[in-house]
């Protein structure tokens, strides 16, 4: 059997515990102590590239689109995001934990193709709800912070998943603007927070990998 390696430790600013960032082959895996199993898993991120699908294909045709990836997990959805936008794109990615960043820039950037190296990323290390109200106005915004609209590594997070959290959301993004939400569990009481706040939504349920493995939940809400 291959070992599980660990790479790296990062405590959850306003949270409790640490992530753990393993390496198992050409596996990654990031896990919190404070929660059982994992985070994610590269294996596994189908839903992740569904995400960044869903939120900037119907933006990606505006001239210089601008962007925000709430969340930089394994990379993921920002590739995907920038392979679904054009050239004068830019795209914001904002990550809580510097070490995530640091992550990406060193080995586990290899998993996802090294999105942090295009020229069209700039990164922002702080809270995403700050960089959404101080880096915009943009076409699209694409949330996949924690566990989605129940935070579970930071209590802080289920602030951007509040109604004032998604009338931030409503206020930084152009008409016509998208803003699309990730969770690993259904939620229907969150549908009803985005249309509440103004937003046209549709739901898509999203595999974890192609064809199998469990079922998330993609929320996509448009700013008319």
């Amino acid at each position: 059997m291959i070992p599980r390696v660990l790479l790296g430790s990062a405590p959850v600013p306003g949270g409790e515990g640490e992530l753990h960032l393993f390496r198992r082959g050409a596996d990654f895996a990031i896990s919190v102590s404070t929660m059982p199993g994992e985070l994610m898993n590269s294996r596994m991120h189908a839903s992740e590239d569904a995400l960044a699908q869903l939120g900037c294909a119907p933006v990606a045709g505006r001239q210089a689109a601008q962007v925000l990836v709430g969340g930089l997990g394994m990379g993921f959805t920002l590739a995907e995001a920038l392979r679904q936008l054009g050239p004068d794109a830019r795209v914001v990615v904002a990550e809580l934990v510097p070490q995530v960043v640091e992550w990406n820039r060193g080995e586990l950037g290899e998993c996802a193709g090294w999105p942090l190296r295009d020229p069209r990323v700039e990164v922002r290390v702080g809270d995403v709800g700050a960089v959404m109200r101080e880096a915009g106005p943009f076409d699209a915004i694409v949330l996949d912070v924690d566990n989605g609209p129940e935070g579970l590594t930071r209590d802080e997070n289920g602030r951007l998943y509040s109604p004032a959290g998604l009338r931030s959301a409503w206020a930084a993004l152009r008409p016509g603007g998208v803003l699309a939400v990730w969770s690993a569990h259904p939620a229907p009481a969150f549908t009803r927070k985005l249309e509440r706040a103004g937003f046209r939504v549709r739901l898509k349920q999203v595999r974890e990998r192609v064809g199998k493995g469990a079922v998330h939940t993609v929320w996509v809400g448009e700013k008319g």
